[in-house]
């Protein structure tokens, strides 16, 4: 019987953890996406690249194009009722968006741009960190970005990645150590590495870049850096002109805003 009710609240956990990280679809939303307004949904930190290529390209063809980002649970009935393009910010969360959202496929995916992950540093980078190796050697205070099974985020198993890039347990045990927050999504690990006054934080390069009055940053060593892509997906029925955006962020015009923000192809 203690088995049985063990295995019961067993299972009750996981589809409660299940629940939250893949948000339900309301059934009473109609995708209906068309309405003269190309909507794009997806999470933040890729979006101010994206949004400097919208304007550009709203100017260009007069064409409005809306983007909106944050956190899925903020924006998934908006993007019910009328997305047009989703973006991931890695295979693993655009994955976790084509379970989720009836009106987009594998088979829709694009990959587009990628970026790397780099060591944000305080101003002046204080404890003059060179890599990761550093950050191994001397005692150091770290933050990493992690979706803890309840949060789509592209920093979900980074650190693990790098640590245990040489083959070497005892590098992820001892980055293990050292790290003082695992928080979900950059936004929350932006605000923890301010507020626990960290040494380092795992995150992308176009974070320490956007945010350069307040951050510096560290190149990994070329052995242990790790890449996660931009994908676009559009979605069934979207406006007519999506594509031709699509096209846009992908031509030589739309690129520059993401070279600037340290997106490569």
């Amino acid at each position: 019987m203690k088995l049985n009710m063990s295995l019961a609240a067993l299972t009750l956990a996981v589809v409660s953890t299940f629940s939250v990280a893949s948000p339900k679809l309301d059934p009473s939303i109609k995708h209906q996406p068309k309405d003269g307004v190309i909507n794009v949904y997806g999470p933040g930190g890729p979006d101010t690249a994206l949004r400097s290529a919208a304007n550009a390209y709203s100017e260009k063809t007069g064409v409005p194009v809306k983007v909106i980002a944050g956190p899925e649970s903020k924006w998934t009935r908006d993007a019910q009722k009328n997305a047009d393009l989703i973006f991931g910010s890695s295979e693993q969360s655009m994955s976790a968006f084509v379970e989720t959202y009836p009106f987009i496929t594998d088979m829709d995916v694009k990959p587009v741009y990628l970026r790397r992950a780099v060591i944000a540093v305080p101003k002046g980078n204080p404890k003059n960190i060179k890599g990761i190796q550093d950050l191994l050697d001397k005692p150091s205070r770290i933050v990493v970005t992690e979706g803890l099974g309840v949060y789509n985020t592209s920093g979900t198993g980074v650190w693990e990645d790098i640590a245990g890039r040489k083959g070497s347990l005892a590098d992820v045990q001892n980055f293990r150590s050292k790290i003082i927050a695992y928080a979900k999504g950059s936004g929350a690990s932006f605000k923890a590495f301010q507020e626990q006054k960290a040494d380092a934080w795992i995150t992308w390069i176009h974070w320490p870049l956007n945010h350069a009055d307040k951050v510096d940053y560290v190149e990994i060593e070329p052995e242990r850096r790790i890449y996660r892509d931009l994908t676009l997906a559009k979605t069934r029925g979207a406006e007519p002109q999506t594509q031709d955006f699509i096209d846009f962020v992908n031509s030589d015009q739309g690129k520059a805003f993401f070279t600037r923000e340290g997106w490569t192809q």
